[in-house]
This record gives C-alpha cells, structure tokens and sequence, in this order.
C-alpha cells in the first residue's frame, strides 16, 4: 500500500470527518455494555472511547496491508479472535485499505453486540479528492448502501445509516460546521441479533443499625450505604 494512502488520515479534511463521525456515533457507543470492545481504524493515532459501561479494549491499526497495535497479523487472513469475542465494535475507515471480510467482522461480534462502522462515501464530492491522494489505490471502498444489504444478509440488523460531514474535503472549514446527506462519510449503525450483554449493577445493601462511629483519619466513606 503506498505510503500517500496512508497519510491521507493525517490530512486536515480527514482529522475534521474523523471528529464528525466520533460526535454522530458517540450517543450510540456510550449506551454499549459489556466486557470487551475491538476498535479497528486506519488512522494511525486513533484511540477508542471510554464509554462507562465497556471494559477491556483492544486496539489495531491498518498499514500496509497488516494489523499494528495489541495484535499482529496480516489483515487478509482471518482476525486472529475467537468467535463473538467482541460486544463492540469500531471499525473506521478500515475497509478502505484492505480487503476486509465482513463475514469475519460479523464472526467476531457477539450476539446482541454492537457494530459502528465508518467511511468516505464513494459517492461523495470527496472521491476526485480521495483518488487523487491514495494514487487511486482505494479500490476497497464501498458504499454504505451496499454494506448495509451485506450485514442483512449476514443477519445483522442495521439500525440507522447516517451521511455526516463537509460536503467537499476543505481544510479551512472546522470539524462539526457542516454535515447532511451530502457529506462526504458516513456512519453506519448495527446490531448482530440476539441477547445482549447487560452492565452489572450494584444493589445496595440496607443498614438496619445505623452507624454512629466517626470515620478513621484519611477513611473515605463508601458511596454504597
């Protein structure tokens, strides 16, 4: 993969769609629960969310064509996770540089669990540009109807598909000035079928006595009473 289309993620039109899709999908990553959460971008510096009810997260970044971060590997071959290992996933702008399998993405997410995926719409006032950048080199993205017809048949449920950010790929304008059905990415919402993972809640335990002792020095009182 040329070097160009990598640092392309690093131009100041992709830093501000970056900050537009992270504002359109945050309100439904931070309603996810569970244990464990993929976040899989093409941006070299991205970094996931921390969403109050998702514990441990592991992080890869797309270059040329291999997986860097907490996991190596060859991003042709299979994920080197188990089955619906992942209650979310994040997926940004990852299928832009290699071939991703869907199937696989799919296979990894738990059932009831959570997929957010993002792109550049490749029918969008974007694509001259982003052709012209990646050297044409581009030629996995695809469009987000097509995704979502894809993930239906995998019988993963689409929950919304959203266009958001500038309508051409400007630098001078800032992140959140402009977004509509006209924007150059998108972000797309689904939810593999099935039960989905619940956050453990405290039930607090009644005191029948109360407690008239003072609190040692440097004691912090529990919020639980």
């Amino acid at each position: 993969m040329p070097q160009r289309a990598h640092d392309i993620y690093a131009s100041a039109p992709m830093r501000h769609l970056l900050a537009d899709e992270t504002m359109a999908y945050m309100p439904d990553v931070r309603r996810c629960a569970g244990t464990r959460a993929l976040l899989l971008s093409a941006a070299p510096h991205d970094a996931p969310p921390n969403p109050p009810y998702l514990g441990q997260w592991v992080t890869l970044h797309l270059s040329q064509g291999r997986f860097q971060g907490d996991v190596r590997a060859n991003a042709q071959e299979p994920l080197p996770f188990l089955d619906q290992s992942f209650d979310l996933i994040l997926l940004r702008h990852a299928l832009e540089l290699a071939p991703l399998s869907l199937d696989e993405i799919v296979r990894v997410l738990a059932p009831g669990g959570m997929l957010v995926l993002t792109g550049v719409s490749p029918l969008s006032g974007w694509t001259p540009w982003w052709l012209w950048r990646t050297r044409g080199s581009a030629a996995h993205a695809r469009s987000p109807i097509q995704l979502a017809a894809r993930l239906r048949r995998a019988e993963v449920q689409v929950e919304r598909v959203q266009r958001v950010g500038q309508v051409l790929p400007l630098s001078s304008m800032a992140a959140g000035s402009a977004h509509g059905w006209l924007g150059g990415g998108y972000v797309l919402v689904a939810r593999k079928k099935g039960p989905a993972s619940m956050p453990t809640r405290l039930r607090p335990k009644p005191v029948t006595t109360p407690v008239r002792a003072g609190l040692a020095p440097g004691a912090r009182r529990s919020s639980v009473s």
